[in-house]
């Protein structure tokens, strides 16, 4: 299993690479400026993909190697982890194919899983100092950020299919707010404030602010300060919560 999740990490900036270069069809980019939404966030944002990849990567080796391939909680999360990394290596080729209901419940699936190892490393952190930096970090991380896109995706697939008014589309764009508050609100307390995990959800937040305000499209800009709202709030609970916990997971791993 331990092999299993190393090689699903190395296959996610493979197939992006791949996706990217069109062998799959239209670029994600490409295929999401069909369905914009108040959801979507700036291009730029998209960027901390690279970050993710390459500490997925970077965890893959570590948890693959040397005495951490008998640790107990890394083999309880390896089937998680190689489920939430094969997961998010599908999305890429699906988005591109159009295949935009099943995309939806890939994203999901991998943030399930990939938050449930998260949890599990947070309530685990007192036993594995090190998971800090080389586990809990880049799990949270792709977490953290797929928490947003997973409400992304469920904006685009709204419009795509025309579920909903695509002409006013703030009404029901908040009630997606209110559910992506919801979610990364209780992930984030439930890890006792997690910055890994709230960091990369705020900077998403931060890249849909940047893409809505001004942009013109009838309830843009309230969409804008809606984003902006919701980081203000979670980087004021993730501190909250640190100072509870005294610093956090950190602070218990010492």
């Amino acid at each position: 299993m331990r092999l299993l999740v190393l090689l699903c990490s190395l296959a996610m900036p493979v197939v992006a690479w791949l996706s990217q270069r069109g062998t799959f069809g239209p670029t994600n980019a490409a295929v999401s400026a069909q369905y914009p939404t108040l959801l979507v966030a700036a291009g730029y944002a998209f960027a901390i993909w690279g970050l993710i990849f390459v500490f997925d990567v970077l965890y893959g080796v570590w948890q693959a190697t040397g005495e951490r391939r008998r640790d107990a909680t890394l083999s309880r999360i390896a089937p998680w982890t190689a489920a939430g990394f094969a997961l998010t290596a599908a999305w890429m080729p699906l988005f591109s194919m159009g295949l935009y209901w099943l995309c939806l419940a890939v994203i999901f699936a991998a943030l399930a899983c990939l938050l449930r190892a998260a949890i599990v490393l947070t309530d685990d952190a007192q036993r594995l100092p090190q998971q800090w930096l080389w586990a809990w970090s880049p799990i949270s991380l792709h977490a953290g950020w797929l928490s947003l896109a997973a409400f992304l995706n469920l904006a685009q697939v709204i419009v795509a299919y025309r579920l909903l008014s695509t002409t006013d589309m703030l009404s029901w764009s908040l009630v997606l707010f209110a559910g992506l508050a919801a979610l990364l609100l209780w992930a984030n307390h439930r890890m006792r404030g997690n910055v890994d995990y709230a960091g990369a959800a705020t900077w998403g937040l931060l890249g849909v602010y940047a893409m809505q305000h001004g942009w013109g499209v009838p309830g843009a800009t309230a969409a804008a300060w809606c984003a902006l709202a919701l980081a203000v709030v979670l980087v004021a609970q993730t501190v909250w919560l640190r100072f509870k916990h005294r610093g956090g997971l950190v602070a218990d791993a010492a």
